[in-house]
């Protein structure tokens, strides 16, 4: 195939989302389609998982990337839900249901079911990571905050060509039983120099303004 037909194949025209972003957002946007590795930091309701969401299916449309993959650790806020049945997209599922849920708001429902079923939104457990490469691919990491240092190391190392790596996450939010284990702060402070990566805090609240107070409080407390 001519390297002509292959450019008439990708959508050059914006992809109509049905949400919009802000400038904030859209900076962060910026941001990630620049780089290889990019880090979104923001409290809940910052609108971190969406910005991800955004961008991965943008660039799955329009054809820059082969796939998008979904991962997050099996973390729970608290609370054991105890054996799940099914595949391992159907246990994993509840867990990137977050990320489902912002496709969904984005685009239609009907698009990003099929986009499933043909395997190019795909979800990957993290303990199914070692002997993975990802090529040609965005991948989202949801709730980094949970991924612990060597879950990290793991998950950095699998970028190939042609890759870009979104990892979402608030260290206010560590579910892990010692929080020490987490990966996500010493990510954010120990690759700033490293050409590719970036790390990027949205601040605007996009829930109901009382969550702003809420946190605010539990901050000062913690």
């Amino acid at each position: 195939m001519s390297e002509e037909s292959t450019q008439k194949k990708k959508l050059k025209n914006p992809i109509r989302f049905l949400i919009h972003l802000n400038e904030e957002q859209k900076l962060a946007k910026q941001i990630i389609l620049e780089n290889k590795v990019t880090v979104l930091k923001g409290q809940a309701g910052s609108g971190k998982s969406l910005v991800a969401a955004q961008v991965a299916l943008d660039l799955l449309f329009k054809k820059e990337v082969e796939k998008v993959i979904l991962t997050r650790p099996a973390v729970n806020a608290g609370e054991e839900l105890g054996f799940m049945p099914g595949d391992k997209d159907a246990k994993l599922a509840p867990y990137v249901a977050a990320i489902y849920d912002n496709m969904y708001r984005l685009y239609s429902k009907e698009k990003i079911d099929k986009e499933i079923a043909e395997g190019n939104i795909e979800i990957i457990p993290l303990a199914f990571m070692r002997g993975r490469n990802f090529t040609n691919c965005c991948v989202v990491v949801d709730e980094a905050q949970n991924v612990t240092s060597k879950q990290m190391e793991l998950l950095l190392g699998r970028i190939c060509v042609g890759a870009k790596m979104v990892l979402c996450g608030d260290n206010s939010q560590i579910d892990l039983k010692d929080s020490k284990q987490s990966g996500f702060h010493f990510l954010c402070t120990n690759f700033n120099d490293i050409e590719g990566f970036k790390v990027v805090t949205l601040k605007t609240n996009h829930r109901d303004p009382i969550v702003e107070h809420i946190l605010r409080v539990y901050d000062h407390f913690r």
